[in-house]
């Protein structure tokens, strides 16, 4: 089976920076990490491969700092990975890397495509199933458990509000993960020394044959107009009386905040 996951470099959330013109975050230079729910991603594909043969791919778009994180799934375990790098990504917003992350899987005919459920930098949980859809396969988001698997097919469980959906699905599919599935494998020495080695292959804009229309910020609907830190509020006023007193003292203040439409 061919399996692929998607991984993003993300910025260590202590160093945050924003570009003032674009506000879009500044990467190049940051401290980042592992989106810690790839991280969960990579351990289901390596687990689905130990069970069923194959191979995983890792596939990342970002600048050519990203392939540290590619370097850090390969001593883990990954078999090989995919830079996406050209500056003509840069900026993109969820439209657009979906968009420029579906060629790359297309190319690879990945059967089985995992990516963690969001990103910590942007907590939109919209790329998986934007992929899917470019790749017009089936998804199943949030997955909290693989009940069973074979090189044709897929059966899991969709964490839900009340409990959980039992799924199954046939190849190809691509699967969102929670961090509920398991525990992520530490890196063995053995992959340590491959990963000081290994050199990504490196993909372009051209190399997928999109149109520049369809990348970074010209390929983004969606736009920044403006970031800020909310200020805070330091008024207090604590409710007594019993629960139905202080659900109607509630009611009253929020009346007067005008929080109802």
């Amino acid at each position: 089976m061919k399996i692929a996951v998607c991984i993003k470099q993300v910025p260590d959330t202590s160093e945050v920076k924003l570009d003032k013109t674009t506000n879009t975050l500044i990467r190049d230079g940051i401290p980042s990490i592992i989106n810690p729910y790839d991280l969960h991603a990579l351990e289901a594909a390596l687990s689905i491969r130990d069970q069923v043969g194959g191979t995983v791919t890792v596939v990342t778009m970002g600048p050519p700092q990203a392939e540290e994180a590619l370097r850090e799934a390969i001593a883990v375990g990954a078999d090989d990975a995919v830079l996406l790098t050209d500056r003509a990504f840069a900026g993109s917003d969820t439209l657009a890397t979906s968009k420029t992350l579906s060629a790359a899987l297309r190319a690879l005919e990945a059967e089985l495509i995992v990516c963690g459920k969001q990103a910590i930098d942007g907590d939109t949980a919209q790329v998986g199933p934007e992929v899917a859809e470019f790749l017009d396969i089936p998804h199943v988001a949030y997955v909290r458990r693989v009940e069973s698997v074979s090189p044709t097919g897929i059966k899991v469980q969709r964490l839900m509000d009340d409990g959980y959906d039992v799924v199954e699905a046939e190849v190809p599919v691509l699967l969102t993960v929670v961090k509920e599935l398991n525990t992520p494998r530490m890196p063995s020495l053995k992959g340590k020394m491959r990963a000081k080695k290994f050199e990504a292959k490196r993909m372009t804009a051209a190399d997928l044959g999109l149109a520049q229309g369809d990348l970074g910020l010209q390929g983004s609907p969606t736009q920044v107009n403006r970031v800020f830190t909310p200020e805070g509020r330091a008024e207090r006023k604590p409710l007594s009386g019993s629960l139905d007193e202080q659900v109607t003292a509630l009611v009253a203040e929020l009346k007067k905040d005008n929080c109802f439409c």
